[in-house]
């Protein structure tokens, strides 16, 4: 595993615009509450048993990897790197994302988006 100096990260105001590979590690509630429209949700829990999903996304893109606030991001984004993937950790995680005013969606279309 890398080091926390060593593993690659992005704040939100860098992420692309187009384009962007997102993987949420949040637990189911928190992503229901909200989340980026095309992210793609695996708990982190979850992530050794259902990687393989990954494998649809597109490979010339590193995933970048988002969580609450960055911690569990963090780990998820070093054991994906371990394991051969080409992740990026989301600084600030869904704090940050909100905060830079980008585009959330709610599992529930009458509620708010929020970060929980």
């Amino acid at each position: 595993m890398v080091s926390p100096a060593e593993l690659p990260t992005s704040e939100v105001r860098d992420l692309p615009k187009d384009g962007l590979v997102l993987l949420d590690v949040r637990e189911d509630d928190e992503w229901a509450a909200g989340h980026a429209p095309a992210a793609l949700h695996i708990p982190l829990g979850e992530l050794p048993s259902r990687v393989g999903e990954l494998d649809k996304l597109p490979e010339d893109q590193p995933v970048y990897v988002i969580c609450r606030s960055g911690g569990r991001s963090a780990r998820a984004a070093a054991w994906l790197n371990a394991t051969g993937w080409d992740a990026v950790n989301v600084a600030g995680g869904m704090g940050a994302w909100a905060r830079e005013g980008r585009h959330m969606v709610a599992e529930n279309p009458d509620a708010t988006p929020e970060v929980l």
